[in-house]
C-alpha cells in the first residue's frame, strides 16, 4: 500500500486558513484515490472530501462544502485540503486516506472502503 504522511496543522483563530497536505511513497500516486477525514474527541472519524485519482472529481461533507477544496498534484505526490473560514467544530485530528482505483473518477466516502492511512494531523480552531 501507499504510505502517507500529513502535515500543515495546527492552531487557528476561528475564521482563518489552514493549508493541510499529504504525501504520498511506495506506491504510484496516481492509481490512488485520496480522501480526507477527521475525527474530534469522543467522536467517530467522519469523511471530509475525496479526489479520484485523476483529480477530475471531487466531493464534500455538507459541513465543509464552500468552505474547503480538496485537490492534488500527481507531479509531487501531494494531495491537500485548503481550509478557508474555519470554525471551532473543525477542531479535530485530520487523516488523509488512500484506496488503490480503477476508475479515473471514482471516489468514496467510507472509511472502510480505504486501505492506507496517514497518521493525523492535529487541527484546532479557537473561538
Amino acid at each position: 500500500q501507499v504510505q502517507l504522511v500529513e502535515s500543515g496543522g495546527g492552531l487557528v483563530q476561528a475564521g482563518g486558513s489552514l493549508r493541510l497536505a499529504c504525501t504520498a511513497s511506495g506506491r504510484t500516486f496516481s492509481n490512488y484515490a485520496m480522501g480526507w477525514f477527521r475525527q474530534a474527541p469522543g467522536k467517530e472519524r467522519e469523511f471530509v472530501a475525496a479526489i479520484s485519482k485523476s483529480g477530475g472529481s471531487t466531493n464534500y461533507a455538507d459541513f465543509v462544502k464552500g468552505r474547503f477544496t480538496i485537490s492534488r498534484d500527481i507531479a509531487k505526490n501531494t494531495v491537500y485540503l485548503q481550509m478557508n473560514s474555519l470554525k471551532p467544530e473543525d477542531t479535530a485530528v485530520y487523516y488523509c486516506a488512500g484506496r488503490f482505483a480503477v476508475s479515473v473518477h471514482s471516489i468514496w466516502y467510507n472509511s472502510a472502503d480505504y486501505a492506507s492511512w496517514g497518521q493525523g494531523t492535529q487541527v484546532t480552531v479557537s473561538s
